[in-house]
């Protein structure tokens, strides 16, 4: 059981969906990479994909264990940024032709999926904020 910032309610690890959802995106990110240096020698936008990519569930754990309500909505804010940020390099590797259409879509999907549950998890945080002020 784990503390939840947001709350202040405990949650089962197996219940944080936000958790779950940036994990199996960061393993499909790690596996996209992977294919993209290992068979189209494509070093550079790859690496980028992976930087912001997995740096999304990071921010997200990390967020978890924040110092101050204000720390855990910092956290999730640079996550909301690393997700846009990872929907540009989809886009540019789709582009140009580095990534398949069936794959960039099964990841932007996953994308715009956390993407609104941390728009929707950072409004409620800084709602409570400012109504315990």
């Amino acid at each position: 059981m784990i503390t939840n910032a947001l709350s202040g309610t405990f949650l089962n690890m197996s219940e944080n969906i936000i958790k779950i959802k940036s994990y199996d995106l960061a393993i499909k990110v790690v596996l996209v990479y992977k294919e993209l240096t290992q068979d189209k020698k494509e070093y550079i936008l790859s690496k980028q994909f992976l930087r912001s990519g997995t740096a999304i569930g990071a921010l997200i754990h990390e967020a978890e264990y924040a110092e101050s309500k204000k720390d855990f909505v910092h956290k999730l804010s640079i996550s909301l940024k690393e997700t846009n940020e990872t929907v540009y390099w989809i886009d540019l590797l789709t582009d140009t032709f580095y990534l398949n259409e069936e794959k960039s879509v099964k990841i932007k999907d996953q994308l715009i999926e956390i993407r609104k549950l941390l728009i929707s998890i950072i409004r409620t945080s800084k709602r409570r904020m400012k109504n315990n002020q």
